[in-house]
């Protein structure tokens, strides 16, 4: 069943609905009031505020903006959901011969730290993911339409993969600019007890010690983490919702119910996230080496960690871990774009406009 237009309303951020024409801010001071706005004590106006009733146009700065606010509640909350598992998988990466395993390693964590241990770094995780996930999925869906619109329909349609890895390869570039300091600062609070509590001191400790610049100290191995795994992630999620509609779903994508898509979205998401685990996995090692040692180098992860260690060291942990977490983030994004009147992700491609040679011989028969 879909989402009431009650509940939409009390959810959704009015700018989203907006005309074109109101959305400026040269005349967002001229905006008549939400008829739902009732006045209460002090003049204040009461909440929540309705949202008017607009659809919102695809490509337009309201539809980006709706998928920029989608990749903040899938991101940030589903990372944030994870902080115990990232924990003990930081911690297997860089103490193995302390942290043996999954098992031991939660019971080491809560025999030293607590409960309240296993949520350390939760800060910087939700704030940091937050920004990559606005970036992340608001930046893909403008590069795919950008790229689109360079190869024209027709060979949009037939190179349609490239465009979703390029796509989404630009976009994460731009994403862990935005992540990154915030990663620093989360793998030094999880893996050195006593460092800092969190984002708020961590950060400024953490610049004392080796500058703003050692914030981007691990931007190339996030790099090589993030944006093989966003490639995978979003193209792979693409095609496999693209089978599963083509093959295993008896009637077209229109005729299915919404909460069915979003089925369809969370299992093709779930698949995408194991092959996103296997292929960014040799450089996340790398990005919790070096941000946990000072002066760390590649070289030095190598030699520690080994070929082998680097590629399978914690993989089991981060396969659970990414294939819930791809999952969950592409149901919470499509979850979002159907509340806000959106289209889901994904699906049977809609054949190509023919050509002018084409059109030309159809009219002439």
């Amino acid at each position: 069943m879909a989402l009431s237009d009650r509940s939409r309303d009390l959810l959704l951020p009015s700018f989203l609905y907006a005309p074109a024409a109101a959305r400026s801010f040269a005349g967002a001071s001229r905006l008549p009031a939400s008829p739902a706005a009732a006045p209460v004590s002090g003049g204040v106006p009461s909440f929540p505020i309705q949202a008017p009733k607009e659809k919102i146009e695809m490509y337009s700065p309201a539809f980006y903006a709706a998928c920029t606010a989608g990749g903040i509640a899938s991101c940030g909350l589903t990372h944030m959901a994870v902080t115990p598992l990232d924990l003990v998988k930081c911690n297997m990466q860089i103490d193995p011969a302390k942290y043996k395993s999954i098992t031991s390693g939660f019971g080491i964590l809560a025999k030293e730290q607590g409960v309240r241990g296993f949520f350390r770094g939760w800060v910087p995780t939700l704030l940091g993911y937050s920004a990559q996930g606005a970036c992340k999925f608001g930046f893909y869906e403008f590069f795919k339409k950008y790229y689109s619109d360079i190869a024209g329909p027709e060979y949009a349609q037939k190179y349609k993969t490239l465009i979703y890895l390029a796509g989404s390869a630009s976009a994460e570039v731009i994403a862990d600019v935005a992540l990154c300091p915030f990663e620093a600062v989360k793998v030094r609070v999880q893996t050195q007890p006593g460092f800092a509590r969190g984002l708020s001191d961590g950060l400024p400790k953490f610049v004392r010690s080796e500058g703003a610049l050692g914030l981007y100290k691990g931007i190339v191995p996030l790099w090589g983490r993030q944006i093989p795994y966003t490639m995978m992630k979003f193209a792979s999620f693409e095609t496999i919702v693209e089978l599963i509609y083509k093959n295993a779903v008896p009637v077209p994508k229109s005729e299915c119910s919404k909460p069915f898509q979003l089925g369809i979205s969370f299992a093709g998401g779930y698949i995408a996230g194991v092959f996103c685990a296997i292929v960014s996995h040799p450089a996340d090692n790398l990005v919790s080496f070096l941000n946990n040692a000072k002066g760390a180098t590649v070289g030095d992860a190598v030699k520690k960690l080994g070929l082998w260690g680097l590629f399978t060291r914690g993989l089991p942990l981060r396969i659970v871990m990414i294939g819930t977490l791809t999952g969950a983030q592409w149901g919470i994004y499509d979850a979002f774009k159907v509340m806000v009147g959106l289209p889901t992700t994904g699906g049977v491609t809609p054949a190509p406009a023919p050509t002018t040679e084409e059109a030309a011989l159809k009219a002439s028969a």
